[in-house]
């Protein structure tokens, strides 16, 4: 499933960027790498752009970007 398709406070483990050139890059300085758990936090009023905690900090990007960003959704545990 792709990143964008999260909901507010679902949580998934990336498994792969799609992106290419400065955008894997960016991506990955900011802390989007393969196995790092990201959860969608909060979204705009018209949906963009979606804030997304991973590593301890909040990020904001487009749902077009997301959508670059491969996970597997976690399910909660009770």
């Amino acid at each position: 499933m792709k990143l964008s398709e999260l909901r507010k406070g679902e949580k998934g483990v990336i498994t792969q960027i799609n992106g290419q050139g400065l955008l894997r890059k960016h991506l990955s300085e900011m802390g989007f790498i393969k196995g790092k758990t990201v959860e969608a936090v909060r979204y705009a009023p018209l949906g963009s752009p979606v804030v997304y905690k991973i590593l301890n900090s909040e990020i904001a990007i487009t749902p077009d970007i997301a959508s670059q960003i491969e996970i597997i959704k976690k399910e909660l545990s009770l």
